[in-house]
């Protein structure tokens, strides 16, 4: 039977097909065909992904959407992929957001306008090749691609330390990802000549092997999460980085490694997970509470959002290591709440920055006189961003917080905790930011936000409070996986 092309393949070609089409138009004449060719590539991109969600099964953990070809016969290496209720929703999500990034760059970005569309178009494809890869060389290579575009991204539009920025970030991930690379090619090995994911789940591996292979996949993972103490590169980069760039590195860029846990380091070496869990859960106490109180004393508006990232992802790896379903089903949620709320959060910065060009909270004074529509999205998002029941950022945290007290009292009191800083650091950027008299000549000639930047914001609203009032189906689809996950866990895969 030949190959057959789904709708996996649609998702992950469809952008990148179009960006490599925007690469052709590079004369600044024709920047303007080149917007709306971007917009209608990304809208397209995003509604070829709706399929995946309307056709899912629920209540089964089986792979979904199966497409499987050779790729290099000589090594077994398949075009192998599939979405189960863990993946699902970041396809979904990444081709969102391109759309909202593409919206956002109307009139930010004037120079290489078609490079940069076509870097974000290409970049969204191979995240989605990420989160549907069911072979472990095709999941590397798409893996280690998405640091091209991203690199670029930062070096060429980035801020004055770009070129700073954009090698940290390079090294950082690339160095974290050849451990990884050494683990796949061990398992390879293992498996007989396989990279089928699924199949190295159930290799019964021995305990120091596993150790090993579950710090190899550490390295690669954590770095992108990124975990504290390797998460120094986050904020350098946010700082940097375009509005847009931000927005994609924290919406889906760090749920890469928060997923490849779950996918390889938990279910590939469950033995040593269970045992090296206690290491994982005191480093994302310390990112959620030091991290936190870092955030306290930033200036820089996009500093303080980067490390409100690392704190909230903290979250997440607190919830995949209480190994219970409260617990991974609310690191779940907590990522993609975590993708809508810090995306619409950069986005407001670049609004601001758009106008007055500085991030400094100082600089900044009673905004809320001057753009009070502006001001109305800035405090939903801000308030999301501190847990407000009714906001996406409620739900995954909450969930977590109940996942943990189930496991330990105390973990639970050290996490809800933490929401205090979250709430203290955000309110006092909005503070400063928007209420009060106005400050300056600055803030007193802002206009208020046009439809382009209405439509973007209000997207974001909608997203954040849809999960907020109803994540039924954001954690349906993900039940049958995360109960399949558990039970995976707890059977010992020692030989």
């Amino acid at each position: 039977m030949g190959y057959q092309f789904g709708y996996l393949s649609l998702a992950i070609w469809t952008p990148i097909a179009f960006g490599l089409v925007l690469l052709m138009f590079g004369r600044d004449d024709q920047a303007r065909a080149v917007r709306w060719l971007a917009l209608v590539g990304s809208l397209i991109s995003f509604l070829v992904t709706i399929p995946l969600y309307t056709g899912f099964k629920l209540g089964t953990a089986q792979m979904q959407f199966v497409e499987k070809g050779a790729w290099i016969e000589r090594f077994n290496v398949n075009y192998h992929l599939g979405v189960d209720g863990i993946s699902l929703w970041f396809v979904l999500l990444t081709a969102f957001i391109t759309v909202i990034v593409v919206i956002a760059a109307w009139e930010a970005i004037t120079e290489r306008v078609n490079q940069y569309m076509a870097a974000f178009l290409i970049l969204s494809g191979l995240m989605i090749g990420v989160f549907c890869a069911l072979d472990g060389m095709l999941f590397y290579v798409f893996f280690e691609a998405t640091l091209i575009p991203m690199y670029l991204i930062i070096g060429i539009w980035g801020g004055p330390n770009k070129i700073y920025a954009a090698f940290k970030f390079f090294l950082y991930t690339l160095l974290g990802s050849l451990l990884m690379l050494v683990a796949l090619i061990y398992l390879y090995t293992k498996a007989g000549g396989s990279f089928d994911i699924a199949a190295w789940h159930q290799l019964p591996l021995p305990a120091t092997a596993q150790t090993l292979l579950f710090f190899a996949f550490f390295a690669a993972f954590a770095v992108k999460v990124p975990m504290w103490p390797v998460h120094t590169w986050l904020p350098d980069v946010h700082v940097e980085a375009p509005t847009g760039g931000s927005a994609v590195l924290a919406a889906i860029m760090l749920k890469l490694g928060a997923y490849g846990f779950l996918r390889f380091a938990m279910p590939i070496a469950p033995d040593a997970a269970r045992e090296w869990a206690w290491l994982i859960i005191a480093l994302s106490l310390i990112a959620v509470i030091y991290v936190g109180l870092v955030a306290m004393v930033q200036q820089d508006m996009k500093k303080l959002v980067a490390y409100s990232s690392v704190a909230h992802m903290g979250f997440v790896t607190l919830g995949f290591f209480i190994f219970n379903d409260l617990g991974i089903a609310g690191g779940l949620v907590q990522m993609i709440a975590h993708g809508f709320v810090s995306g619409a959060m950069f986005l407001c910065i670049g609004v601001l920055y758009d106008r007055v060009h500085s991030r400094q909270i100082a600089s900044y004074g009673g905004v809320v006189n001057t753009m009070p529509k502006f001001a109305a999205f800035a405090l939903l998002f801000s308030m999301a961003n501190c847990g407000l029941p009714a906001t996406a950022g409620f739900v995954g945290e909450w969930m977590v917080i109940l996942g943990a007290v189930k496991a330990n009292f105390w973990l639970g009191f050290a996490a809800a905790s933490a929401l205090i800083f979250g709430a203290a650091y955000t309110l006092w950027m909005f503070k400063r930011v928007y209420l009060g008299e106005i400050a300056n000549d600055d803030v007193r000639g802002l206009t208020d936000i046009n439809a382009r930047e209405f439509l973007m914001l209000s997207l974001l609203a909608i997203a954040v409070l849809w999960m907020g009032v109803h994540p039924k189906p954001f954690t349906d689809v993900m039940d049958a996986s995360v109960a399949q996950l558990i039970q995976h866990l707890a059977v010992s895969k020692l030989n």
